[in-house]
C-alpha cells in the first residue's frame, strides 16, 4: 500500500540537526528535478525580499518565512514526519506509533511538496515555505514541473499495490495516477453525516485517523475493494464508487459526526 499525503501548510522549526543531503532523499529519480526548485527558491529568497513574498503569496507576517528559504542550504534537518504539522499530522500521531507501525509508515506514505516532489515521512529535510500554488519565476508552476519527473517515478513506487490518494487538489494535480495504477487508486472525501458537506477539519483530522488506525492494525488492503473492507471493519461508515471505466480511481465517502 502506498498512502499519498499533503503536506501541511505550518511546520515545525528546523532545529539544530545536520544540513539538508539531497542525495539521501527517497525517489533518487527526482533529483534533479528537486535541485531545480531548491536552487531557485534559495536564489529568490536570498535576493529581493519583496519579490519572493509576492512569488510566495506570503502575508507580512509570514515575512520570516522568506529568510528561512535563503537559508535551507545550511539550515538543519530533521525527519519529514516531525516537520509537518496541523491537522492531519496531529491525528496521525507519528511519533507515538508502536515501532512495527512505524516501520509501516516508513515504507508506505510519502508527502507531496512544492520543493521536494515526494518524499518518505523519514527524510531529513529543513524547515520550509513553498506551496505547489506557486509560480517560481525560473521554473514556472510547480504543480507542472512535477508532472513529467513524477509520471516517470511515482509508477514504480505504487508497484502492483493499493494507492490510497488523500492529497488535496493542488497537490494531486502534480501526478495523477493512469492505467493499471489508477484502477488501484482510491480517493477519499470526508463527508459530515447530517449535512453530507466537505468540512475541512473533518476532512483532515478523520484522513489522519484513518492512515494511523491502518498502519496500527497492520492492514494491507491490495485494491480499493479490499480497503472499504479494512475501513469498515475498522468501524468506519464508508459509501464506494467503482468506477464506471476501467483504470480510474475509485472514489470513496467517508461519513462522520463529529472528530475530536
Amino acid at each position: 500500500m502506498l498512502v499519498l499525503l499533503p503536506p501541511s501548510e505550518g511546520k515545525a522549526s528546523s532545529g539544530r540537526g545536520a544540513p539538508l543531503k539531497p542525495g539521501s532523499l527517497s525517489l533518487p529519480g527526482l533529483a534533479a528535478a528537486r535541485q531545480a526548485v531548491l536552487t531557485e527558491l534559495v536564489e529568490l529568497c536570498a535576493g529581493d525580499e519583496e519579490k519572493a513574498r509576492e512569488v510566495l503569496g506570503l502575508s507580512e507576517g509570514l515575512r520570516g518565512e522568506v529568510g528561512k528559504n535563503a537559508g535551507l542550504l545550511t539550515a538543519g534537518a530533521r525527519p519529514a514526519g516531525e516537520i509537518y504539522t496541523g491537522v492531519l499530522y496531529d491525528a496521525l500521531g507519528l511519533a507515538t506509533l508502536d515501532p512495527a507501525a512505524k516501520r509501516r509508515a516508513a515504507r508506505s506514505l510519502l508527502v507531496f511538496s512544492g520543493l521536494w516532489g515526494a518524499i518518505g515521512v523519514t527524510d531529513r529535510i529543513p524547515s520550509y515555505r513553498c506551496s505547489m500554488g506557486v509560480k517560481l519565476p525560473g521554473l514556472g508552476a510547480l504543480a507542472g514541473h512535477w508532472r513529467a519527473p513524477m509520471a516517470e517515478v511515482l509508477p514504480e513506487a505504487a508497484g502492483d499495490g493499493l494507492v490510497l490518494d488523500l492529497r488535496s487538489a493542488a497537490y494531486a494535480a502534480a501526478w495523477k495516477p493512469k492505467g493499471d495504477v489508477a484502477g488501484r487508486t482510491a480517493t477519499v472525501r470526508v463527508l459530515h453525516a447530517p449535512t453530507r458537506k466537505v468540512v475541512s477539519h473533518f476532512n483532515k483530522a478523520t484522513k489522519g485517523r484513518i492512515v494511523r488506525a491502518l498502519l496500527t492494525e497492520g492492514a494491507a488492503p491490495k485494491d480499493p475493494a479490499e480497503l472499504v473492507v479494512a475501513l469498515r471493519d475498522l468501524g468506519y461508515e464508508v459509501e464506494a464508487a467503482a468506477p464506471e471505466k476501467a483504470g480510474k480511481p475509485w472514489a470513496l465517502d467517508v461519513l462522520v459526526d463529529e472528530v475530536h
